[in-house]
């Protein structure tokens, strides 16, 4: 089983974060996930994220910093996920493809359903922002 490679942002303004629903139709249908989008032959993790973040939630990457590496195996599909804090851009993020969207603080991700990869994503996050890293 071939591993998709995905670009992730946390995008971050002030204390809350932006959230895209994925489609019903999609894998992972219905929950709730950072943006972004597979990296495509000969594209380097950051060109995948600039591009990613233009397309599907208008915004201009000016600076990002990695914050976590995670492989998971969801059993029909596996996963690379590249994951940086986005919180310098240009442009209101705002979902271009159609689904659900919000800006929600990390207290507020406890009411809300994620791919199993993300919760690793939120742990760190968690981490990060409490001050333990």
């Amino acid at each position: 089983m071939k591993t998709v490679h995905v670009a992730v942002a946390v995008i971050k303004q002030g204390d809350e974060f932006f959230l895209t629903k994925r489609l019903a139709d999609a894998h992972q249908g219905g929950k709730w996930e950072f943006p972004g989008g597979k990296v495509e032959d000969g594209e380097t993790v950051h060109q995948a994220l600039f591009r990613e973040l233009k397309e599907e939630v208008a915004i201009e990457v000016l600076t990002c910093t990695p914050l976590i590496k995670i492989s998971h195996d969801y059993g029909d599909k596996k996963v690379l996920l590249d994951v940086f804090i986005v919180d310098n851009f240009t442009g209101q993020a705002k979902a271009l493809e159609g689904q659900q969207e919000g800006w929600f603080t990390l207290a507020a991700f406890e009411q809300l359903t994620f791919p199993a990869a993300n919760q690793a994503i939120i742990e760190k996050l968690q981490q990060y922002y409490s001050g333990e890293l």
